[in-house]
């Protein structure tokens, strides 16, 4: 039995459909059971969510991998980016251990460390450092931006395309290598023995291997992209192009936090989800990492259909 968080999240979406394809026993650690779609009667239902430890020793009976992508990168009302990430980390590392988990794997980021300028990186090392040092076998993904069409972070940039000019927080430097969902949740699949069709997994001197007991797989996209290209290229995907208006980090700082006080967790878009678009987040060996696995991944505008 595999375990699965943040199945109803872009990776997690994709990596649910390949699992329930395979025929693999599968379990989901979801709050509503509807955000699943047509795959919650493929599945068994494990009610709980990060902030409530209690429901990882339910969902964790009887499972033999456990495949943690849950996490967040605003404050919920049930607990903050530190909790809901790092801290939910732990403690399922923890429960993991006293469940007899054959094999952990974990979704980190590039640039994750314990003095990242954001909160959702620092979040992310923190978790890292527990799957790490814990004693379960492991394998931790640390991806560049993960996209997918109609995914949050692109919906939005389709409604502020509605604009005559597109917004953008900074002046868009920092450097990015998106790699599509379904790339992603291949290489995941791959490392759970389900690799794609006439791909073999390789070792880094270009001869077969198998996945080693304990890995660090950097997933990154076949183009490095500034954010402002990364912009433009949803922009583009939408079918309006647009103007890119690049807005001061402090001007946009103070905007976005004060709609967050005035709506919550409800806000289009939060300071600590603008910030992330500040830091670069790049691999230096690009795409070798998902091809030892057997993916080649694929440019970002040719997924969104951009011109």
């Amino acid at each position: 039995m595999l375990l699965l968080t943040g199945a109803t999240g872009t990776t997690g979406a994709a990596l649910l459909r390949r699992l329930t394809a395979a025929g693999v026993p599968t379990r989901v650690l979801v709050r509503d059971p509807k955000r699943l779609g047509p795959e919650r009667v493929r599945v068994q239902i494990a009610l709980g969510d990060l902030a409530d430890p209690p429901s990882f020793r339910n969902a964790l009976r009887g499972v033999t991998t456990v495949v943690h992508l849950a996490a967040a990168s605003r404050d919920q009302p049930q607990g903050s980016i530190e909790e809901l990430g790092g801290i939910a980390t732990w403690r399922m590392v923890a429960a993991a251990e006293k469940a007899g988990v054959e094999h952990f794997v974990f979704f980190s980021a590039l640039s994750a460390s314990a003095h990242n300028r954001t909160r959702f990186l620092r979040s992310k090392a923190l978790a890292e450092k527990a799957v790490a040092e814990s004693g379960l076998r492991h394998t931790i993904f640390a991806p560049s931006i993960v996209y997918a069409p109609g995914d949050p972070a692109l919906t939005l940039i389709a409604r502020l395309a509605l604009l005559p000019v597109v917004p953008m927080s900074g002046r868009g430097r920092a450097l990015f290598q998106p790699i599509w969902a379904d790339d992603a949740a291949d290489c995941v699949m791959s490392v759970l023995g389900h690799r794609p069709a006439g791909a073999e997994i390789r070792a880094a001197g270009g001869d077969d291997a198998e996945v080693p007991r304990s890995a660090r797989y950097e997933l990154a996209g076949p183009e490095t992209l500034t954010g402002r290209e990364l912009v433009d290229v949803a922009v583009r995907a939408a079918g309006r192009p647009r103007p890119i208006l690049p807005v001061p980090t402090a001007i946009t700082s103070r905007v976005l936090r004060a709609a967050e006080l005035l709506v919550s967790h409800r806000a289009l878009a939060t300071w600590d989800e603008a910030e992330l678009l500040e830091v670069s987040m790049t691999s230096r060996s690009g795409t070798a990492d998902a091809e030892r696995l057997g993916v080649s991944p694929r440019r970002m505008a040719a997924v969104l259909g951009a011109a």
